[in-house]
C-alpha cells in the first residue's frame, strides 16, 4: 500500500521545494486556522480575519491543485479520474458552503454551522490528497521533476482566486479563463476589513465577465467539433 505523504519525510517527498511538502506544509497551516478559530479564542474581528485566511488558502491553494495537479495525476495514474473527482466534488461542496456564509453574513446563527461543516469538508479532502491522491505522484514522478513542478505550482497559488465563484469550472482550461481574470477582483476584496462584502457593482461586472468567457468557450469548443 502507498505510504501517506503525512507519513513521509522532506527528503522522500523530495525536498522542501517539491509539490508535495509544499502541499502539506498548506494543509498544516489549514489545520492551524482552523483550530484557532474553532477556539472562539480572540475579538470579533480576529475571528473574522483567521476565517479570511482559512478562505483565501483554502481557495488558492484548491485552484492550484485543479489546475495544475490534478490533470497531470488523470495522465499518470490508472485511477486518477476516479480520484481526482472525488477531491473536485470536495471541492465544489467546499465553494457552495462558503458562498452561503458569504451571502448570510457573520451575524447569521447558521453561519458557525456552516463553517464547521466547511471545516469537516476541508479535513476530509486534505487526508484524501494526502493518503490516496499525491503519494500517487511520488510514486510516478522523480524529485527533480516534484520540484520542478512545485515551482510552478506556487506560482499559479500565489495568483490564483481567493474566494469561491460557483460559476467557474473545476477543471482547465475553462476554470484558468474563468478564474484567472477574477483573482484581481478577489484580491482587491482582500484589502478590505474583513467581513466587508462585495460592492454589488463590482459584484456584477465580474458575473458579467464569467458569463461571456463561459460563451466564448462554448464557442471555441463548438468549433473544433
Amino acid at each position: 500500500m502507498t505510504q501517506s505523504i503525512a507519513e513521509q519525510s522532506v527528503e522522500e517527498l523530495g525536498g522542501e521545494g517539491s509539490v508535495l511538502a509544499r502541499q502539506r506544509r498548506d494543509h498544516a497551516e489549514l489545520e492551524c486556522l482552523m483550530g484557532l478559530y474553532e477556539s472562539g479564542r480572540g475579538t470579533r474581528e480576529e475571528r473574522r480575519r483567521t476565517l479570511k485566511d482559512v478562505v483565501q488558502l483554502t481557495f488558492s491553494h484548491a485552484f492550484a491543485e485543479e489546475t495544475l495537479l490534478w490533470p497531470a495525476l488523470r495522465r499518470l495514474a490508472p485511477d486518477g479520474e476516479e480520484l481526482t473527482a472525488r477531491v473536485e466534488s470536495e471541492h465544489q461542496r467546499i465553494n457552495d458552503l462558503v458562498t452561503e456564509m458569504e451571502r448570510i453574513g457573520a451575524d447569521d446563527p447558521r453561519h458557525d454551522e456552516l463553517a464547521a461543516e466547511a471545516f469537516a469538508l476541508i479535513r476530509q479532502d486534505i487526508r484524501d490528497e494526502e493518503d490516496l491522491l499525491l503519494p500517487r505522484l511520488r510514486d510516478a514522478l522523480d524529485a527533480a521533476r516534484l520540484r520542478r513542478l512545485g515551482s510552478v505550482w506556487e506560482s499559479v497559488r500565489r495568483t490564483a482566486p481567493t474566494r469561491p465563484h460557483p460559476v467557474v469550472p473545476r477543471r482547465p482550461p475553462a476554470n484558468a479563463v474563468l478564474g484567472v481574470p477574477l483573482s484581481a477582483f478577489d484580491r482587491a476584496r482582500d484589502l478590505l476589513p474583513a467581513g466587508t462584502r462585495a460592492p454589488r457593482g463590482r459584484t456584477l461586472v465580474a458575473a458579467g465577465f464569467c458569463l461571456a468567457a463561459a460563451w466564448l468557450i462554448g464557442r471555441a469548443v463548438r468549433r473544433g467539433r
